[in-house]
């Protein structure tokens, strides 16, 4: 994509952090937005917060863990806007993980949201967008934790893995069509993610108290304690928007993480050397 004005953006987890920093963004740079989200109060609020770009901006109701529902939510989007360019698959949820208590309910409410969310937006509005053949770029939310096992055995760092993996794979398969992926892999970001058990579904079972020592706890504390402690939503939001313009597939916004990154790819390094070394 070249240019932003008059195309429209679909964004998920949009009541909330990355989500309504996303939609901001996008609607300064003069998109149509539609804001998906399962907190309907925090959506309603969000999108009244935005009524001075008028009715660029609005909200639908969407549980990404249903494909039905996200079906829906892109029903209603064509409906107000026609065509949709940008599919931003944002939502996120966090979860206690370690080995001294894996909670099948836990790895099932991560995976749905974190992984299966993101193949119920590719799935519902890339053969829309292969079809009105506008071009357009899909940007799904991983994380840091899907570039290093930081967070330990955890349903969270498996499921940004596993979208680190699709975005590599769905990004060669659609440059011939035109159309941009990239993979959005923060670190540390003041959003509320240490709360989206607000939102789990009764399915679910109830949300486990999150371990204060596991690095997940530690992550969330740090945050809370220390307003400076994760990047503000809208830095992040600024390196989406330039990675769309430029056709960047990874996104990183915290280059302080480098040296773990490093740390990761020398020791699979090591390990090829070993195997490959006469």
């Amino acid at each position: 994509m070249r240019e932003f004005s008059g195309k429209t953006a679909f964004v998920t987890g949009g009541a909330s952090g990355i989500g309504v920093a996303l939609g901001r963004a996008f609607a300064e740079a003069g998109m149509n937005v539609m804001l998906a989200d399962i907190e309907m109060d925090a959506l309603d609020s969000t999108v009244k917060s935005m009524n001075h770009y008028g009715s660029k901006v609005r909200g639908v109701r969407c549980d990404v863990t249903d494909p039905g529902s996200v079906e829906e939510a892109a029903k209603a989007t064509f409906q107000v806007f026609g065509r949709v360019h940008v599919v931003c698959n944002n939502a996120g949820v966090a979860a206690g993980g370690g080995i001294d208590y894996i909670s099948l309910d836990n790895w099932r409410w991560v995976i749905d949201v974190n992984l299966l969310g993101v193949l119920h937006g590719i799935r519902t509005f890339l053969p829309h967008i292969r079809a009105h053949g506008e071009g357009g770029h899909i940007v799904n939310t991983a994380s840091m934790a899907g570039m290093n096992a930081g967070l330990g055995f955890s349903p969270y760092a498996a499921t940004k893995f596993a979208v680190v993996a699709m975005s590599e794979g769905l990004s060669v398969e659609l440059k011939p069509h035109g159309i941009g992926v990239s993979v959005l892999c923060p670190s540390f970001v003041r959003t509320r993610i240490g709360e989206s058990g607000r939102n789990r579904q009764l399915r679910y079972g109830e949300t486990p108290r999150l371990d204060p020592a596991s690095p997940a706890g530690m992550m969330v504390a740090e945050i809370a304690r220390r307003l400076d402690a994760g990047l503000d939503p809208s830095d992040v939001a600024a390196r989406v928007l330039s990675a769309i313009l430029k056709g960047e597939l990874y996104v990183f916004t915290h280059p302080n993480m480098r040296e773990e990154v490093d740390e990761r790819f020398a020791a699979i390094r090591a390990a090829m050397d070993r195997v490959t070394a006469p």
